[in-house]
């Protein structure tokens, strides 16, 4: 079993951060170390506590260090919480005795706007270092730089000091990156195509000499998935004209102030020609709407078909150059009258996305409404001719809208971690790892796969499932939502601390436990209104009662940000109750989903992949949030009976021990037994 297998000094293992490896450490370090030697791609399902950060990077290092051409090491993350667990690990690896390596250098990046406090849009320039001469700010920017590679610095550290020096702190990071060994970013930096192209070689990094490390990779495929949806509507299509329309003055105006610069005729043949078929685009999409609008109730959604829509976009190609008489092309493009329509296509994608104007923050996007039209061209450009992407009209709000989705993530990811020195993909609910090999299109031959047994033994995370309730659709009732409240409210009379309730969704939430009344604790109820700054709050009140004798019931859904955007450390939660299973509902574009993993990997891994799977690792991860360190205990509540059932039980860990609860009483006295035998170390 592994941990059984320990070195005290971790002398095998030079660049691991703890004194002495974890239980399932060794393997896990071991593994990835053999899988990045080939280049090659490992899966770690790494349960809490084991150390996966610290292993990863034990392992990514020792393959860098030894390397003739040293690859640069990504470690990819979605929360800006996992970027100081980076550093802080790095830290520990340098302050390592009789250390026969020299310190590890890491630069911290996270988005622009949350480093310089102001971007003129128009220009892309922030506005950081006004004020100071430009050989001023280059001898300032190289002392900043040198203070991020002297030792790891967290990024926020790196934003006061360069405030101090009056400097860019986003655009000093960048360019300390080639000299580094850790780059810390978000996922968006390797899997958002315009901003890898537009960051990676700027800041001196090739993802052929890269060595990838995914963070929490279990929300990878979705992060691929959102990164490319995009709406569109008519006002949009009309939004664009205007932003063409400005776009194109700004261009006149800089070619009538500087005579000496290039032509801009070629490009302001392009913007009048996309301006115009842009225009005529707009109409042809408000009959278009029309039309989807009759075929569907309010309540409904359609599925569009890609051809109808792109000719769309060829007929307004069509019949503004048949208006015009001629294409208003240069003479040495090659697009005429008859050029392929893919060319046209191009056309439009390449002027749209080169639009740069100012546009009003909302709750939706910044994005200028040309280069979501533009992308969603690209998009069909690209996949159109594929069942990888679909496209879903919804009938709800003023015009409707229509929504581009890729089904596929493994069609953008799978060519990307080809082309890497190695990866490694990690989180507590990788599960099954085979199945994100799947999704992600990972090179089969050079991908391995492992689920690591938890350090954590069965008898400081039971499992106690209860027989007598469920949110199953069919029996949902006000008599089986009281049955739950009785299992909570035992819970909380048989346990000790804090308790967090986690629901399938906000309404689901407030039906169960908005305005009931738990004897014992008091409510902290999330909100989808919720800041960032309410967020980090959260764990500060729970620490803060626990001080003064009080406890909480903190109420959250699954997969929002209590459930997942959270370290609940130093044992702050006791318990956790999950209730129900928050399977997604049905919908065109889940039927869609699951058409296509049936036809790319089987129909038995269609409802599993993409329904039972993604659901109970939504409850793996609630299930997580108490155990933060192997120390910690806790005692998990799954208020669903289908929980037992086999087609949810083999979703879980083999290894994950279930008892059962048949009424609220037996919930109580099993609570009472675990806290009264189990304390926390």
């Amino acid at each position: 079993m592994a941990g059984n297998n320990t070195n005290s000094g971790g002398g095998d293992f030079p660049f691991l951060a703890h004194d002495s490896p974890r239980p399932g450490q060794i393997d896990m370090i071991r593994e990835c170390r053999e899988s990045l030697r080939n280049k090659g791609h490992h899966l770690a399902a790494a349960p809490t506590g084991i150390g996966k950060t610290a292993a990863s990077i034990a392992a990514a290092l020792e393959i860098a260090m030894n390397s003739s051409v040293k690859p640069h090491i990504l470690f990819l993350t979605g929360r800006q919480s996992q970027h100081k667990i980076v550093i802080d690990t790095v830290r520990k690896i340098n302050k390592k005795p009789n250390n026969s390596f020299r310190d590890i250098k890491v630069v911290d990046i996270i988005g622009r706007e949350s480093m310089c406090e102001v971007v003129d849009i128009q220009t892309g320039r922030c506005l950081c270092e006004q004020g100071s001469s430009e050989s001023a700010r280059s001898r300032l920017k190289e002392d900043v730089r040198n203070y991020i590679l002297q030792s790891p610095r967290h990024v926020f550290e790196v934003v006061e000091k360069s405030k101090t020096f009056g400097v860019c702190a986003w655009q000093t990071c960048r360019s300390a990156v080639k000299d580094c060994d850790i780059l810390v970013c978000d996922y968006n930096h390797v899997f958002a195509e315009q901003v890898r192209e537009n960051s990676l070689p700027s800041m001196g990094i090739s993802l052929q000499n890269s060595i990838i490390i995914v963070d929490e990779a279990h929300n990878l495929p979705d992060r691929i998935r959102m990164s490319m949806e995009r709406v569109i509507t008519p006002i949009i299509v009309r939004n664009a004209a205007m932003e063409l329309e400005e776009f194109m003055g700004s261009v006149e105006n800089i070619a009538m102030k500087n005579s000496a610069a290039n032509n801009p005729t070629q490009l302001l043949d392009d913007i009048n020609w996309t301006f115009e078929v842009i225009k005529l685009f707009r109409f042809k999409m408000a009959n278009y709407f029309r039309t989807l609008h009759e075929k569907v109730s309010e309540d409904e959604e359609l599925l569009v078909n890609i051809d109808e829509f792109t000719k769309l976009i060829y007929s307004a190609c069509d019949d503004y150059e048949g208006v015009s008489g001629q294409m208003k092309l240069d003479s040495n493009a090659d697009f005429t009258a008859k050029a392929p329509t893919q060319n046209r296509l191009e056309r439009l994608v390449q002027t749209l996305s080169q639009v740069s104007v100012e546009v009003e923050e909302d709750e939706d996007s910044s994005e200028p409404d040309a280069h979501r039209i533009a992308h969603i061209i690209e998009s069909i450009i690209r996949f159109g001719n594929t069942s990888a992407l679909c496209m879903v009209f919804s009938p709800k709000g003023k015009e409707g809208k229509i929504t581009t989705h890729l089904l596929d993530p493994g069609v953008l990811s799978g060519p990307l971690f080809a082309r890497t020195a190695g990866s490694i993909l990690m989180s507590g609910t990788l599960y099954p790892p085979e199945m994100y090999a799947d999704i992600l299109a990972l090179p089969k031959n050079l991908t391995t796969k492992t689920s690591y047994v938890s350090p954590f033994a069965g008898e400081r995370r039971p499992v106690l499932i209860a027989r007598d309730v469920t949110t199953k659709y069919t029996e949902r009732s006000e008599n089986m939502w009281n049955k739950m409240r009785a299992h909570i409210q035992a819970l909380i009379d048989g346990s000790e601390g804090h308790i967090a309730v986690f629901c399938p969704s906000y309404r689901l939430m407030d039906e169960i436990l908005g305005e009931v009344f738990f004897k014992g604790v008091s409510k902290v109820v999330e909100s989808r209104d919720w800041s960032k700054d309410d967020i980090d709050r959260v764990v500060t009140k729970l620490k803060n009662e626990r001080n003064i004798g009080n406890r909480v019931l903190l109420c959250g859904v699954f997969g929002a940000r209590l459930s997942e955007g959270i370290d609940y450390d130093d044992g702050v939660l006791d318990s956790v109750v999950c209730i129900g299973i928050p399977n997604p509902p049905p919908s065109v574009l889940s039927n869609s989903l699951k058409e296509y993993i049936s036809d790319k990997f089987g129909r038995q891994n269609s409802w599993r992949y993409t329904v039972t799977q993604p659901a109970i690792n939504a409850i793996l991860q609630a299930m997580g949030r108490p155990i933060r360190s192997i120390e910690d205990r806790a005692l998990i509540l799954l208020l669903d009976n289908r929980n037992d059932n086999r087609t949810y039980r083999e979703c879980y860990p083999t290894a994950m021990k279930m008892n059962t609860s048949n009424d609220a009483n037996s919930t109580k006295a099993f609570a009472s037994r675990f806290f009264r035998r189990v304390k926390r170390l």
